[in-house]
């Protein structure tokens, strides 16, 4: 009875703040919140933060663009960049922002959503590089951050073997450089939880110099970076989507040589690489990197080396977190060549992949096709073509002496106010690929075939419909899954926006896959495990200064013909940011209870500038948390953030090394930034 009175005094207060709400600047929030559904815990989202950031700083010019710079707005498809290209074409620059309308697949959410990032007026750019302009005229960016978990964690007290040899701070700090749009530079120093400071003050290194429009050259980049080419398959290094709620999101949007700008300390590579323009529409992007990766390392018969996996989490704590550390090294050196005229891209792709030590089979019967030997090549060639109101895309990806993958697809604006997706891949069991995100169910594009169909309606500024559902076959064992296994997905979402500062959200999602039974029997077989959620949000705006977001969602979790369990989060958002003001914050109130792990669910969560945060609620119990910026003068800020969980009915939180005694974990974090 309880929790029907909150849930109704809930929704009420959603609908009662409509009447006196003022309109609202879109927040990058919104838009991160709305690709990240399936990343990956943790993820660091750095990289896309940071664009989205500086582009509302220094907005894009879209009567001096290229499809290269709108690939980097994340919410923009590929079918909509190449009709905008379109547009201009037959009717000359743009005139008014709201021209935009006019343009087949640009409904109203997405001219919104473009607005804070877009201008027509002519930009002043420092085409002349000459070291008086470096100096004088770049723009200089450095952020300070340090993070604590409050709570005293296991592997800090004096235990025997394995334990955390450092301290338990979390410090990061970064430097960038830009200077204009044709020189770039970056710094990042990130020391991690539990790892020793003393002897090396920063575990993770890393940073990069970039000129671009070179003549020939269009871009060079020395130190680490990404490199994001096709649909993901042959090679992709660094941030990517997966499926979301914009259907679209499956076309991948390849950006190229990136410089890499991001604190994960796995996904990048260190050398050297430029793309070169060969000879009218042809490009060349030459690539060569050099580092050392950790693994955990064995000595086999004949005395030598060798290792089963590569150990991606950067962390260096513990003896023998430490013992694996940069034990592996790796070359990688190969090339992409690209022909872009008009609707028409086409791409060849070869890479090769050298190791130290040689990889070895794995024990587990389901991974006896996993890659062995020190050296991997690989080949692909991807396409892009816009046909009337069709866009098409696919890879086709070799791994040598090994497995085949492939994927294609077609999104299509079947009207002024809906789009369609719609994508087959088929990815052999023994296909090798170091560099690989395609598009997948499972965590790699590796032993899956699949067909994925969806639909974007926007029939109005008020309504939004999306839907989507994925077919999936896994015809290769997988971990806990002893045998070829299949399952699906579908979600739908319908989003109604009265105005621009109000808005209900309702969203259904539900997954079935197969996983061996929790029975206790001789021969595992497969149980059908179903996972479903819904979600009810109301975001609004009081005034000028107060903002707020309600949400109320529900898990289910079903395994087998055991009963199923239901989780529960709801909780309550107040953001204060009022014009001019030097403080702003926001505050979250959320009570959760999941009956275990099976029924967690994720939200995303407010922090500090170029932090992200995508919170698990998993357990019974309270989460709050409090972020606040204060701008100390012109160019110097800070924020502070201060969140806790306080669980019921337990008395110990984590396990292993970061079991923590009690029933609360809270975490202080402050950050620091001055812009010269």
């Amino acid at each position: 009875m309880r929790f029907k009175i909150m849930t109704l005094l809930f929704v009420m207060l959603g609908f009662i703040a409509n009447a006196q709400i003022t309109e609202q600047e879109i927040h990058i929030q919104d838009i991160l919140e709305s690709v990240a559904e399936n990343l990956p815990d943790e993820y660091d989202m750095t990289e896309l933060i940071d664009v989205l950031t500086r582009l509302k700083k220094h907005p894009i010019n879209l009567n001096k663009t290229s499809p290269q710079e709108l690939k980097t707005l994340v919410f923009l498809s590929p079918l909509q960049i190449s009709n905008f290209f379109d547009y201009v074409k037959e009717n000359g620059n743009l005139v008014d922002v709201l021209e935009l309308q006019s343009i087949n697949g640009f409904d109203i959410k997405t001219v919104q959503n473009l607005l804070p990032f877009i201008t027509l007026n002519a930009i002043t750019e420092y085409e002349k590089l000459t070291l008086k302009n470096i100096f004088s005229l770049g723009e200089n960016d450095v952020v300070m951050r340090f993070a604590q978990t409050l709570q005293k964690q296991k592997g800090y007290t004096d235990l025997p073997g394995n334990r955390y040899l450092g301290t338990p701070e979390r410090f990061q700090a970064r430097y960038r450089y830009h200077y204009g749009s044709i020189v770039s530079a970056a710094i990042t120093v990130d020391k991690d939880a539990g790892e020793k400071f003393i002897d090396k003050p920063f575990d993770f290194v890393s940073g990069n110099a970039a000129l671009y429009k070179l003549g020939k050259i269009k871009k060079l980049v020395v130190g680490d970076y990404n490199l994001q080419f096709g649909q993901g398959l042959t090679l992709w290094s660094g941030f990517s989507f997966g499926k979301g709620p914009d259907v679209t999101s499956v076309a991948k949007k390849d950006l190229g040589l990136r410089p890499y700008t991001s604190a994960n300390e796995y996904s990048f590579l260190r050398g050297a690489s430029a793309t070169i323009n060969l000879y009218q529409n042809i490009d060349i992007t030459p690539f060569i990197s050099l580092r050392n990766l950790d693994a955990s390392q064995s000595i086999n018969f004949e005395g030598d080396l060798v290792q089963a996996t590569i150990n991606q989490t950067g962390l260096h704590r513990t003896p023998s977190e430490i013992k694996n550390r940069n034990v592996l090294s790796q070359q990688v050196f190969g090339a992409v060549v690209q022909y872009t005229k008009n609707e028409l891209g086409i791409g060849a792709i070869a890479h090769q992949s050298k190791y130290g030590n040689s990889f070895i089979t794995q024990a587990a019967v389901y991974d006896q096709f996993s890659f062995t030997g020190n050296s991997l090549t690989n080949l692909g060639l991807f396409y892009n073509y816009t046909y009337k109101n069709i866009y098409f895309f696919g890879e086709v990806s070799k791994s040598l002496n090994s497995g085949l993958a492939y994927v294609n697809g077609a999104l299509v604006s079947l009207s002024p106010t809906v789009s369609a997706a719609i994508t087959y891949r088929d990815y052999a069991k023994d296909f090798h690929n170091f560099f690989n995100q395609g598009l997948a169910e499972a965590s790699e594009a590796v032993n899956e075939k699949g067909l994925y169909a969806g639909l974007n309606i926007i029939p109005n500024k008020r309504w939004s419909f999306s839907f989507y559902g994925d077919y999936f076959q896994f015809p290769w064992l997988k971990y806990r899954v002893d045998a070829p296994s299949k399952g699906y997905e579908i979600l739908s979402q319908v989003v109604y926006t009265p105005t621009k500062t109000f808005k209900i959200l309702t969203r259904f999602k539900t997954e079935n896959k197969q996983q061996n039974t929790d029975l206790n029997v001789l021969v595992n077989f497969l149980d059908d495990v179903k996972k479903e959620s819904y979600r009810t949000e109301i975001s609004w705006q009081l005034n000028k200064k107060w903002s707020f977001q309600n949400r109320i969602e529900v898990s289910q979790y079903k395994k087998g013909e055991a009963n199923s369990e239901f989780g529960c989060l709801i909780y309550q958002d107040i953001n204060y940011a009022p014009k001019f003001s030097k403080i702003t914050g926001n505050l979250r109130i959320a009570y959760f209870n999941t009956p275990s792990y099976n029924s967690r669910i994720y939200a995303y969560e407010d922090d500090v500038l170029y932090s992200f945060a995508f919170g698990m609620y998993s357990g019974k119990g309270f989460r709050t948390y409090l972020n606040l910026k204060y701008n100390l003068a012109k160019k110097l800020n800070i924020w502070t953030r201060y969140a806790m969980f306080i669980y019921k009915d337990v008395e110990t939180i984590g396990t292993y090394l970061d079991e923590i005694q009690g029933n609360k974990k809270s975490e202080v974090k402050v950050q620091l930034r001055y812009q010269f």
